[in-house]
């Protein structure tokens, strides 16, 4: 390597041994262990979530396609369970159940929560009160709220005491014992209580939205559904996705609301896959086929979010 050096009568050129000069560069496939540091910290959290839950899903997985009881030895039995569930009336009955759970609590919360936010995000003085009272149902137990909405629902409670008052008397039912009304009992606690949340999400959607594109949309002539669906609903998409996917997921697991209010009755019209699961697994010691029935689950949960990501997906990426 050569040096120019400068003085005030004179310049010269300075050559610099090899031996003498600094690497620049550190030798490639060598790196100190600190480097690696971000890393190793994590380590502990990613063996322990990967020991607990997808290992724990795997075994359970395997389980599904045997006979085992929880105890001593068992037997592979192949696609039996399966085969039981798909067969047995009151199983494929959970199985609707819990597809109309799913798909009734999604349609509602998301319509109702997001009316609940467009009505109270700008316009209302109170809305600060009015979302911590919308909200404050999802902090509290399922079980609590479901216990309270039971005794709501007896034949001696407010609703058939309101339902008199009014001249309904031939309304009053056993609400929560009639295999007609059971199921859609559960369905208005489980949309009282998580509408909140989504509300909560759409919120934080159009807190997004500028004021000023709506504004100029109005004085464009658009009227309130035009500007809704052509400003606001684009603009809130990443919020519907996540509401739906949450919403799916949390109504094909619902399980503390049926426990509290029917236990699955009348005569199991109110099973679901969650509760079956339950009952087979613990209740009956039938382990193989509770891991079959939450196997089931867990595929139609991820058959729906898969679906939900689809539908819900920004079809303008891409294009040029």
């Amino acid at each position: 390597m050569t040096a120019t050096m400068q003085d005030d009568q004179s310049t010269r050129a300075v050559t610099v041994p090899p031996k003498n000069r600094r690497a620049s560069t550190r030798i490639k496939g060598r790196r100190p262990l600190i480097s690696y540091g971000h890393w190793w910290w994590a380590l502990p959290a990613v063996v322990f979530v990967i020991g607990v839950h997808y290992v724990a899903t795997l075994t359970g997985g395997f389980f599904a396609f045997t006979n085992w009881t929880g105890l001593g030895d068992w037997e592979f039995i192949g696609v039996d369970n399966f085969v039981r569930i798909f067969s047995d009336p009151l199983l494929l009955g959970s199985v609707w159940n819990t597809l109309f759970l799913a798909i009734g609590s999604v349609v509602l919360t998301n319509v109702l929560g997001l009316l609940y936010a467009l009505a109270i995000n700008r316009m209302l003085k109170t809305r600060y009160i009015l979302r911590t009272l919308l909200f404050m149902p999802v902090v509290l137990s399922p079980l609590a709220v479901s216990y309270v909405w039971k005794f709501i629902f007896q034949f001696d409670g407010p609703l058939n005491d309101f339902l008199g008052l009014i001249g309904l008397q031939s309304w009053q039912k056993v609400w929560l014992a009639d295999p007609t009304y059971s199921i859609w009992a559960i369905l208005i606690v489980i949309v009282w209580q998580q509408t909140g949340f989504t509300m909560v999400i759409y919120l934080a959607g159009l807190a997004s939205v500028p004021v000023e594109v709506e504004e100029a949309a109005a004085l464009d002539g658009a009227n309130l559904w035009q500007r809704f669906w052509h400003v606001v609903a684009p603009a809130i998409r990443p919020s519907i996705a996540i509401a739906t996917t949450l919403g799916i997921i949390q109504g094909l697991r619902v399980f503390d609301q049926i426990l509290a209010l029917t236990g699955g009755g009348p005569a199991g019209v109110t099973e679901t896959l969650a509760t079956q699961v339950y009952k087979q697994a613990f209740s009956l010691g039938q382990f193989g086929f509770g891991s079959a029935l939450a196997l089931v689950l867990t595929v139609i949960i991820l058959v729906f979010a898969i679906f939900q990501q689809w539908l819900t997906r920004d079809r303008s990426v891409g294009k040029a």
